[in-house]
């Protein structure tokens, strides 16, 4: 009888393990087919500040492998005249809800929040993403290679949300970017207690709101302190013990609070986002950005010193009272606080605003350089680029232009901060996914059926 308890505990104990140690849903991500191309003459922001006129770009095998100027090449190489135009790193947009909610916008398709209790840490954004979603094409079009798709704001605690390649495909899974960290979608203010106040729930407070993030981050210290406790034990103490049941809100948590899930947080108000500072300082997390931040600019400094990015809107304000006291500036304060060591990023929230982010970032900058700062294109350009990549954990991947990184770049026909300026090619790991002159658009399933359609009735 012994002998077949330490038989089955095994059994059970190396199923678990071996089921564990398989992250589900990994990225089957591919890249579309590259070239050699050596891009010859063109003006470069590369994301990191810096502006390079008539300067060679050459990408090989997915990445960049050199920037310069009279630079060798290879005779596989394909060589492009970008003489006048600009070359720029493809745009990201850390704050998308695009598949999650996507056109057409009917009821059924609406996957964006699981507003069924304060807090769904278990659920995830890919899981909802409808990979069909037309939408994709067109941020495609505006220079948009990464998006980042987060769960709505209804919960105090919404999900994980997931880092996508901007490609279209059949399963998210290809979408994926490879070995991008999951984030955790957080909420405050106004939606948590108006969604669950009206029911007659907690929260219906903002002190409500807070009570709960304290409820479930102490849950989540008492998982982990328990798997921690489990995985202590030597391998003989393990057969004669049961690992701690999984539960997955708690493992999402626990994940939050061993660094290896960045934490989102959609939250308007100053005094707000210092309360939540503060709860990451009680648990020992990190906050890796707040969103839509309308009044970043009044604690500008407090989030240059704790390395907290914001990501915002260039001018969309007003539109409920927590969304009032707004300045134009306000990117531009956060990008100078500390002697110019704050992280601003421009974010869309909207499927029209995508496709349109360098021009979101020029308002931006008008903006800022009206106020009285001396802020260079180079340095806005990071708004969009690299401070999204580091905001998402992938800016050792892409966000600038860097031998090394992924050959994500956007080839636009003038100033990427005019509005006259049309993103002219577009490269995903160095393959041609858009093409507005030759008319190589990416065009989803769902789109060639309303087409098709469309022709059949006018025939």
């Amino acid at each position: 009888m012994h002998l077949f308890r330490s038989i089955l505990v095994f059994f059970l104990l190396t199923s678990f393990n071996s089921f564990a140690n398989n992250e589900p849903f990994e990225s089957t991500y591919y890249p579309l087919p590259q070239s050699n191309i050596l891009f010859k003459g063109g003006n470069i922001y590369d994301g990191d500040g810096n502006e390079f006129l008539n300067t060679d770009v050459i990408i090989s095998n997915g990445v960049i492998v050199a920037i310069g100027e009279d630079l060798p090449v290879s005779e596989d190489t394909i060589i492009k005249d970008v003489t006048g135009k600009w070359i720029t790193p493809g745009i990201i947009d850390i704050h998308s809800h695009m598949g999650v909610y996507p056109a057409p916008g009917v009821s059924t398709s609406s996957d964006g929040n699981e507003a069924t209790s304060p807090v769904t840490a278990e659920v995830w954004a890919e899981h909802s993403m409808w990979v069909q979603d037309p939408q994709y094409a067109l941020a495609l079009a505006g220079g948009v290679t990464t998006f980042h798709v987060l769960p709505g704001s209804a919960n105090l605690i919404g999900g994980r949300g997931v880092t996508v390649k901007n490609l279209q495909r059949n399963t998210i899974n290809s979408m994926k970017f490879p070995d991008a960290p999951h984030s955790l979608k957080m909420a405050c203010g106004e939606n948590p207690k108006r969604v669950y106040g009206n029911r007659g729930q907690m929260p219906s407070t903002r002190m409500g709101n807070v009570a709960g993030y304290r409820k479930s981050w102490i849950k989540a210290e008492g998982y982990l302190s328990k798997l921690e406790e489990y995985e202590a034990k030597s391998d003989e103490a393990k057969e004669l013990s049961y690992k701690p049941t999984r539960d997955l809100e708690l493992e999402t948590l626990a994940g939050v609070l061993k660094d290896e899930i960045l934490v989102h947080n959609h939250c308007y108000r100053a005094d707000e986002m210092a309360t939540m500072i503060e709860i990451a300082k009680e648990f020992n997390y990190k906050i890796t950005a707040f969103h839509h931040a309308i009044e970043a600019y009044k604690i500008a400094d407090l989030l240059a010193e704790n390395n907290i990015c914001a990501a915002l809107w260039a001018d969309w304000w007003g539109f409920k009272h927590e969304a009032y006291d707004m300045v134009q500036a306000n990117i531009a304060i956060v990008d100078q606080a500390r002697n110019g060591t704050g992280c601003a990023i421009v974010h869309s929230d909207s499927e029209i605003g995508i496709q349109h982010l360098n021009q979101e970032a020029a308002k931006a900058l008008s903006a800022g350089n009206r106020a009285g700062y001396n802020i260079s294109k180079a340095r806005a350009m990071k708004w969009i680029t690299s401070n999204p990549a580091k905001a998402a954990g992938i800016y050792e991947q892409t966000g600038s232009l860097k031998v090394g990184k992924n050959a994500d770049l956007v080839v636009w026909s003038g100033d990427p901060f005019s509005v006259y300026t049309k993103a002219l090619e577009v490269y995903i790991d160095g393959a041609v996914a858009f093409d507005k002159n030759n008319s190589f658009k990416p065009v989803s399933d769902f789109d060639v059926g309303i087409i098709d359609a469309a022709k059949d009735r006018v025939e």
